[in-house]
């Protein structure tokens, strides 16, 4: 049986700050806020069967392969293969059921951190639509895809916000929540070098499974003072705010973010005094700059990726 095979890129994406905003149905919920997307991202790999059967599932009904399996797909040095992910994995068949290619096999493979505020779910669910469109030739425009993957991570909790700031790229400011034709995205026209440093996980679907009123009230706070200056440094300092005012700020993080302020200023890059401040959702501190790197980490470092999510050649 003849097969074809597509790769798609998303950057990851690094939330400064946000509110959520549930609702009955998927395409309406979501978040406000703003972010970051990064050149370091995740790498979504889709064979689709020539013929799929409804009922199956990822590796049934025509594939032999599985979510998290890479075959011979080749990844970027220090790359993993995302496996045992459920709300990654759950994400990702309900795309694929979604566009009704039940027998295809998928191959995820990122660089950064799993869990710990990147945005890999919803970059894996996006770049899982963006390929398995192009390699079964479903026809779907691009909004239709960014409500499909949007949807999907919805659905299993995993976020509310990413799929539609990955799938613009740059800095994006989302505006008003949920997916294209129901949300609403601004921008702040600026590129940067961003580095990281990751503690360890913390869970999504704990923090908005939970009483969300004092977090997203701080959301709210943060986005009119960005809208009101949308600049990088009102970006920080809005997102060192928002950690503090909604009680999320962990300890390793607010060390680093110490220690960068103690640095700033000391390099050219970091003349504007940027700072540092806590990716959500995850125990991770992200900096413009060098300002990781001043301050004695060792951080990893990428760039804003103006580009946003995309097919790209094998």
């Amino acid at each position: 049986m003849s097969r074809q095979r597509a790769t798609a890129f998303v950057p990851g994406h690094v939330t400064a700050f946000f509110s959520a905003h549930p609702a009955e149905r998927p395409a309406a919920a979501g978040s406000r806020g703003a972010g970051m997307t990064l050149t370091d991202g995740v790498t979504v790999t889709v064979s689709a069967a020539g013929e799929t059967g409804e009922g199956g599932a990822v590796g049934e009904a025509g594939g032999s392969g599985a979510v998290g399996e890479a075959g011979d797909t080749p990844g970027p040095a220090g790359s993993r293969t995302i496996d045992g992910e459920a709300g990654t994995i759950g994400a990702v068949e309900d795309v694929l059921a979604e566009l009704g290619t039940f027998g295809a096999d998928v191959a995820i493979e990122t660089d950064l951190p799993i869990g710990a505020g990147f945005g890999v779910s919803g970059a894996a669910a996006l770049g899982a639509a963006l390929a398995a469109n192009d390699a079964a030739d479903r026809g779907r425009s691009e909004n239709e895809l960014v409500r499909i993957a949007h949807e999907a991570e919805v659905s299993r909790g995993t976020g509310l916000g990413d799929v539609v700031a990955q799938a613009r790229g740059g800095v994006p400011i989302r505006l008003e929540p949920g997916a294209p034709g129901v949300g609403d995205l601004d921008g702040i026209p600026a590129t940067a070098r961003v580095e990281y440093v990751t503690f360890g996980e913390l869970s999504t679907e704990a923090v908005l499974g939970g009483d969300t009123a004092a977090l997203s009230a701080a959301g709210a706070d943060a986005l009119d003072r960005l809208r009101a200056d949308p600049r990088l440094p009102t970006v920080m300092d809005a997102a060192r705010a928002f950690a503090r005012e909604a009680d999320l700020l962990v300890p390793e993080v607010a060390e680093a973010i110490a220690a960068v302020e103690e640095s700033d200023g000391g390099s050219p890059e970091n003349a504007d005094g940027y700072g540092a401040a806590m990716a959500m959702l995850g125990r991770t501190v992200f900096a413009l700059g060098t300002g990781l790197s001043d301050a004695g980490y060792e951080p990893e470092g990428c760039r804003i990726d103006a580009a946003g999510a995309r097919l790209v050649d094998e």
